[in-house]
């Protein structure tokens, strides 16, 4: 039995869509789009037997899919070493992170390749987006095209016309497919557009890259089926608050190379902005040392990042201390609050504790524990730390140190850099390895504050 349909057909070009629009997208007439009724005869499902025969795992010849590397080594690093041929990924990020700002450099960079590029969005007209060209290049490259539409049928017809390599889509939840009456951004379009997108990049005679944009709902989580994120080979977080410059390019998932690599990025007026140098981000340069900071070393995928944490303890006037830590869970600063009170005696029942890091990067792994603890410590006691001592350890709920991976690494690349001092869990590496850094091996916080800090 046929299937009735109502769609929307131009009266000039005889371009089909799903849903009414006052200009066509396909020849720009106004008022052009008439509703008719369509049927569709329901296709036989055929049963397809493949030639293929199974074949032995050590006979198979490797795919070596060619990589294309930007301009931008942060990006590049996220990916593995950059941008796979035949890939599909999905970019995702919070209202004014810098989703669209980044794709639109990357569109230049792949451009100045020699690289046909197609920036496809269903979001923002032509001229808003020469208009954020304008800002962010120098010169717009001559084979990057833009192309406004929520048509996935039409952006197809361009990609294929124009043999593009490189395609984005901004966004996935803002197109549809002429074939499905749901409305754009349902879950049945969203998945079928994905679809056709990977079989633009994988299974098309010519292999092309594409990422597309992806919405975050307010928990930070990406829109949508999960489904969208097992059709895609890479899924990209881009992390940070719109007031704030910092953003971090990370993966939760990389089918090319390995996830939690992440890359550091500054939003200026010109776009975004590659940070080569964390250390000159996340430590101030000071003179003389300052009570309330100390400088931790966390290992983000294969990169060491040193940063510095400062700490304000000070008098409650309410009944109730404040505990905020815009870089750290309130979860996880009461844990380590509690701790110091219990394991090293400080007092901190009435006072406020406020933390932060230099240049806003979060703290998620547990080896920067004791360098937040002492900076509290630090505050508390209003003895300042030198700038050349860092703490790198997890503490327990026994107040013990506990060893973290990769400690000799991260050791080696501190006395590379000059650095004097280290605090680590005992026995967690040999000190005679070690010529121009003090490497300080104890067993719990209590022992590192008196050594630090001095008696109480």
């Amino acid at each position: 039995m046929a299937k009735v349909k109502k769609v929307y057909e131009c009266s000039e070009c005889g371009h089909r869509q799903a849903l009414w629009a006052g200009q066509c997208p396909n020849c720009k007439k106004w008022g052009s789009l008439r509703e008719i009724t369509v049927k569709e005869e329901k296709k036989k499902i055929e049963t397809l037997v493949s030639d293929k025969n199974a074949k032995r795992l050590n006979s198979i010849a490797k795919d070596t899919s060619l990589r294309i590397k930007s301009s931008y080594g942060e990006f590049d690093r996220v990916l593995g070493g950059g941008l796979v041929r035949d890939s599909v990924s999905i970019l995702t990020a919070r209202p004014g992170a810098g989703k669209s700002t980044l794709l639109l450099q990357l569109s230049k960079s792949y451009a100045d390749l020699g690289l046909k590029v197609i920036y496809i969005s269903g979001e923002e007209s032509e001229s808003q987006i020469k208009s954020r060209a304008d800002r962010i290049m120098d010169k717009v490259a001559d084979n990057i095209w833009i192309l406004s539409t929520n048509s996935m049928d039409l952006a197809i017809k361009e990609i294929e016309a124009l043999d593009a390599d490189i395609i984005f889509l901004d966004s996935i939840q803002t197109f549809s497919l002429m074939e499905f009456d749901n409305k754009p951004g349902s879950p049945t379009q969203t998945i079928e557009v994905a679809n056709k997108a990977v079989e633009l990049a994988k299974d098309g005679p010519k292999k092309r890259a594409l990422i597309m944009i992806g919405h975050m709902t307010k928990k930070g989580e990406m829109a949508g089926l999960r489904t969208l994120e097992h059709l895609v080979d890479t899924v990209l977080i881009l992390d940070g608050e719109s007031d704030e410059d910092l953003r971090v390019l990370t993966t939760s998932k990389n089918r090319f190379g390995r996830t939690g690599e992440i890359g550091l990025f500054s939003m200026r007026e010109d776009g975004l902005v590659e940070i080569k140098d964390p250390s000159l981000y996340f430590i101030t340069k000071r003179d003389e040392p300052i009570e309330g900071s100390a400088i931790a070393v966390s290992k983000e995928g294969s990169r060491l990042l040193e940063v510095e944490i400062e700490s304000l303890v000070s008098k409650s006037f309410t009944p109730y201390p404040q505990r905020i830590g815009d870089s750290l869970r309130r979860d996880d600063l009461n844990t380590l609050i509690s701790i110091l009170e219990q394991r090293a005696g400080l007092n901190l029942y009435d006072l406020n504790v406020i933390i932060k890091t230099t240049g806003g990067l979060k703290l998620s792994k547990p080896s920067v524990n004791l360098a937040i603890m002492i900076s509290i410590a630090s505050s508390l006691l209003k003895v300042p730390i030198s700038p050349k001592t860092v703490f790198i350890a997890e503490v327990g709920l026994t107040g013990e140190l506990k060893k973290v991976p990769s400690i000799n690494q991260r050791l080696k690349e501190l006395e590379r850099l000059g650095y004097e001092r280290a605090f680590v869990a005992k026995g967690s590496v040999d000190a005679k390895d070690f010529k121009g850094l003090k490497v300080f091996q104890l067993s719990n916080i209590d022992q590192v504050i008196r050594e630090v800090l001095g008696q109480r």
